[in-house]
């Protein structure tokens, strides 16, 4: 009993659960999409290709200037570099303003929104640090070609996609209420 009065006293005193799910995704993603650009950089020269599994997946260092998968991308360090640094400190800016409205019951959600920011903050990192952002993860199906990307992109992505999930769970549920 006296366990249970001091647990919820430090849940109320204490850092709610949704800014820890944030804080050890944030970290934890961003670590792992750090050590393995560095990897690459170090290891691998600029358009190398390493086949890992045959007529499917290659390790590739390229670079990015533009924005996903390539969009929007022209010189390192022009007005576009300048303007996707912007962009991607606005988005900074918002996914943690509209974290703080997540309410804790709402887990996806929180979850989706660590992803979307360490996936943004890890490539803003490469933005300031190289002007462009370092990508080498490159599958492939025969002559199809996916664009290489990095860990953040997938961050962003399963982010994304966690959130979507939740908005149609979410209607889902609406519409069989009414």
């Amino acid at each position: 009993m006296l366990y249970a009065r001091g647990a919820m006293q430090l849940n109320r005193s204490g850092m709610k659960r949704k800014y820890w799910v944030l804080l050890i995704f944030c970290f934890g993603i961003l670590l792992l999409d750090q050590v393995t650009k560095y990897m690459v950089v170090q290891k691998l020269p600029l358009y190398r290709r390493v086949e890992v599994i045959q007529g499917f997946f290659n390790l590739t260092h390229v670079r990015n200037t533009g924005g996903a998968f390539g969009i929007f991308g022209g010189e390192k360090g022009g007005i576009g570099s300048i303007l996707f640094v912007v962009v991607s400190l606005i988005a900074v800016g918002a996914i943690l303003y509209l974290f703080t409205k997540v309410k804790e019951n709402e887990k996806i959600l929180a979850l989706s929104f660590s992803l979307i920011l360490s996936g943004a903050i890890g490539n803003l990192i490469d933005r300031l640090r190289y002007g462009e952002v370092v990508d080498f993860l490159d599958f492939h199906l025969s002559t199809y070609h996916w664009p290489a990307f990095n860990v953040s992109d997938s961050a962003i992505c399963i982010g994304i996609g966690l959130m979507a999930l939740e908005v149609l769970i979410r209607d889902r549920k609406r519409s069989t209420k009414s």
